[in-house]
C-alpha cells in the first residue's frame, strides 16, 4: 500500500487574525506539519500568485493552480489534468495524482456560504462528482462553508465517505475554533489512517482557518479482484 500525507488549508490571503498579511507564518505552519500535498484555498486575487510561488519555492514543492480559480495545490508529487471546475460561486480545482502505479482524483474545494445549495448541486452533478471520467479513487478536500451538516452535506455523505477526523474537528475561526468547516470525503479504495489539526499559537494567528492534515492510504489495485471470483474459472490446457 502507498501512503500520502495531505493538508487542506484556507489561508485567507495569508491574512491572520491580527489583519497582518504574512506568508511566512503560513510557511511555518505547513512546514511543521510536513505534508506531501497541500490543497490551498482563498488565495488573494492580487498578491496571491506571489504568495504561493514563495511558499512553493521555500518548501521545495511544485505549485499547481489555474487562472480562473482561487485554489491551488502544492505538491512533492507530480500532478496532472489540472482543471478549474465551474461551481457558479466558490472555487473547485481538480488534479490527478499518479503515485506507485495508482491514480487518485483530487478535488480542492471552497464553497461560498451564499449560494451554497446551488454549488453543492453542481459538485454532485454530472460535470464533477458524477462525471464518468472519475474512474479512480476520489478525495474531496477543502472548505465547505457550513456548520458540518445540512441537507447538502447529508447528501454528500450518502455519495462519499466522510473522512475520519480528530475527536475535536473544529477549524474555524482559528483563534477559537467552533465550526468544522474544513473536511474531506473519500470514494474508492482510500483509507484515512491518521488525522490531526495543528492548534498551536502560530496556526491560530496565521489565518482565519486551522489546517486539517490527513494521512491517506491508497490500497493496492490488486485487491480489486476478489478471490472468490477466481474459483469459478479454470485454467485449460491447449491441445498440442
Amino acid at each position: 500500500m502507498t501512503t500520502i500525507r495531505i493538508m487542506t488549508y484556507n489561508i485567507n490571503g495569508c491574512c491572520g487574525g491580527d489583519d497582518n498579511v504574512d506568508p511566512d507564518r503560513i510557511l511555518q505552519v505547513i512546514g511543521e506539519a510536513a505534508p506531501d500535498i497541500v490543497a490551498l484555498q482563498e488565495i488573494d486575487s492580487t498578491s496571491g500568485r506571489e504568495h504561493i510561488s514563495y511558499l512553493a519555492e521555500r518548501l521545495g514543492m511544485r505549485c499547481y493552480d489555474h487562472a480562473d480559480c482561487g485554489n491551488a495545490f502544492l505538491s512533492y508529487y507530480p500532478l496532472r489534468g489540472i482543471l478549474a471546475l465551474d461551481l457558479r460561486g466558490g472555487c473547485c480545482l481538480r488534479a490527478d495524482l499518479d503515485v506507485a502505479g495508482k491514480r487518485v482524483h483530487l478535488i480542492n474545494l471552497r464553497l461560498d456560504a451564499a449560494g451554497r445549495h446551488g454549488q453543492m448541486a453542481r459538485l454532485l452533478g454530472p460535470d464533477i462528482l458524477g462525471s464518468p471520467s472519475l474512474c479512480c479513487p476520489v478525495l474531496v478536500i477543502g472548505d465547505f462553508a457550513d456548520l458540518g451538516g445540512g441537507p447538502g452535506s447529508t447528501y454528500l455523505s450518502g455519495r462519499l465517505r466522510k473522512a475520519r477526523g480528530p475527536l475535536w474537528s473544529a477549524t474555524f475561526p482559528a483563534r477559537w475554533p467552533l465550526v468544522t468547516r474544513d473536511r474531506a470525503y473519500l470514494c474508492g479504495d482510500l483509507r484515512v489512517v491518521d488525522s490531526m489539526i495543528p492548534r498551536g499559537t502560530l496556526a491560530r494567528q496565521a489565518s482565519s482557518h486551522l489546517p486539517l492534515v490527513l494521512t491517506v492510504q491508497i490500497c493496492d489495485p490488486r485487491t480489486y479482484l476478489k478471490l472468490e471470483k477466481l474459483s469459478h474459472s479454470r485454467m485449460e490446457i491447449a491441445p498440442g
